[in-house]
């Protein structure tokens, strides 16, 4: 198969996942090999009710994703398929980010910071339960962040490292006490560690979500879909639809024609770019707009040649992003040079940084005595990575690198050799977590193996200074990451939806891990 057979193979017959890096762990959920998981009875009625302005429906509306969980429970498994589903619409956090990307009160009305900055005092909603009936209260703030600390098993857990205490002051009121003063602890309450849990059921997270969101967890048929049920004692705005269903597709085809025959309403994620001209010009509503989804040329700077700063510098010469982009994404996406998207307040277009340069490549790779480099290009079977594979080979080998492909089974596979046993010199793979330019390239001992002491300490004096500096600080750390070469930046993907025309309230970014279902509505 020729690289331009197998670029459009891939990108229209492999299953696509926007996947965080940070999914490293397998699931313990002991459901695995059961067909149907349900919420049980006491998960809300799903008919009736009414709010907002205007009156909820009495009919479901059906989205397409890929990606199916493998847990529910994203205290102990990794990834992005979790969180889209649950974040937001079962489980709800003190605060929340909305498609602006401004922090906005969700089960916290209000709260206050110490002058030193050390200090948080939230304000919770009254009036609010969860969908089993118990009452929340700041108790279940502060399990909920214990269990954090104490109980979850997943990377994303050191973002709590920072508390020093949780205290409920009243039902109504938590107060929490950071170490040190962070400009990144408020944003991470938005992500799923900020996730409010019932207490008294956290022994059931893997099976049964019990949270005070809009919707309430219905049926999962493994391998086939997910439902949510309106919950009609919401304490906010009821959702309109009486249920959303998330069928799961593991094929383009099948998830494209599954729109064009009106068996799904939305197609969440568009698995291949060049699919939407089916749509164009059609009944169909196409909603293009931008994601936290870094696609990265991962170096192990850990290993030969990648040690090399010219072996690096070579490779990221040797890249032309544009014409990458253009075949192997339809030119869909942003170029972006370094680990921040341009949603993030210290963006830096960063593209200059090492412009394509074949025989610049070359004469680095001469000068490191690396001439013929051989390197594994160690990918996960996932439609972005194997449509760009071939293209990032030509050129790197164009260069004077002598590249192999390995395409590895995801999540198993991948997870195993180049996440978690760091068995490769290069892959390829989307970050989604927000704001994760510390938690991919901070830490010396996550897959890419870099961290160095500069970086950190930027990080650091980014996290603990004045708005101002936090920016200041941020755009020097990208700037380092990107002059260093710690990886390649490819693109950042873009959010990419299919939808009728009589659904509104989808979500034009994915800047969040959630797929909020929220402000759905029909026409």
């Amino acid at each position: 198969m020729t690289s331009r057979s197998r670029v459009l193979a891939a990108a229209l017959s492999a299953t696509f996942l926007l996947t965080a890096c940070n999914a490293g762990s397998t699931s313990d959920d002991p459901t695995d090999g059961e067909n149907n998981v349900t919420g049980g009875a006491d998960n809300g009625d799903s008919t009736g009710g009414t709010g907002g302005t205007a009156a909820p429906g009495d009919d479901a509306v059906r989205i397409g994703l890929v990606a199916e969980p493998a847990s529910l429970d994203f205290t102990t498994t990794d990834g992005a398929a979790i969180p889209q589903v649950l974040l937001y619409n079962v489980y709800e956090s003190l605060v929340k980010v909305d498609q602006s990307g401004e922090i906005v009160p969700a089960l916290a009305s209000a709260w206050e910071v110490s002058e030193d900055g050390k200090t948080y005092t939230f304000t919770l909603e009254q009036g609010v339960t969860f969908s089993n009936g118990e009452e929340f209260t700041a108790e279940d703030v502060v399990s909920s962040f214990e269990a954090v600390q104490n109980d979850w098993t997943v990377s994303l857990k050191s973002q709590f490292d920072i508390i020093e205490s949780i205290e409920a002051t009243s039902d109504t009121e938590v107060v929490v006490t950071l170490a040190s003063p962070s400009n990144s602890f408020l944003y991470s309450l938005t992500t799923r560690v900020g996730a409010i849990f019932d207490s008294n059921s956290v022994d059931e997270l893997a099976t049964r979500p019990i949270g005070t969101g809009p919707y309430t967890f219905g049926e999962w048929n493994r391998g086939s879909s997910i439902t949510l049920q309106r919950n009609s004692d919401y304490w906010g705005e009821e959702p309109y639809f009486d249920q959303v269903e998330l069928a799961y597709f593991s094929d383009a085809n099948a998830l494209n024609n599954a729109m064009l025959t009106d068996s799904i309403d939305v197609v969440g994620t568009v698995q291949a770019p060049e699919a939407l001209s089916e749509f164009e010009g059609g009944d169909y509503q196409i909603i293009e707009g931008t994601t936290n989804g870094e696609v990265v040329l991962s170096f192990n700077n850990e290993t030969e040649p990648f040690n090399d700063l010219q072996v690096r510098q070579a490779a990221r010469h040797a890249i032309d992003h544009q014409a990458l982009l253009d075949t192997c994404w339809d030119g869909r996406g942003t170029l972006i040079g370094s680990m921040v998207p341009p949603t993030d307040p210290w963006y830096e277009d960063r593209t200059g940084d090492y412009p394509y340069d074949v025989e610049a490549a070359k004469a680095l790779l001469a000068e490191a005595g690396a001439e013929g480099a051989e390197v594994r290009l160690r990918i996960p079977t996932l439609p972005y990575a194997t449509a760009c594979a071939p293209i990032v080979e030509s050129m790197l080998e164009e260069a004077g690198f002598a590249v192999t492909i390995d395409d590895l089974e995801f999540p198993a596979a991948w997870i195993e050799d180049v996440f978690t046993n760091a068995d490769y010199e290069m892959s390829i793979v989307s970050h989604v977590e927000p704001r994760d330019l510390k938690a991919v390239l901070g830490n010396p001992d996550y897959y890419i193996r870099y961290g160095t002491p500069e970086l950190r300490t930027l990080l650091d004096e980014a996290d603990a200074g004045t708005e101002e500096v936090q920016i200041e600080k941020m755009k020097e750390a990208a700037k380092l990451v990107s002059e260093d070469a710690a990886s390649d930046f490819l693109f950042l993907l873009p959010n990419l939806i299919v939808a009728d025309p009589g659904i509104t309230g989808l979500p034009e970014n994915a800047i969040t891990e959630s797929f909020d279902l929220s402000q759905l509505a029909g026409e």
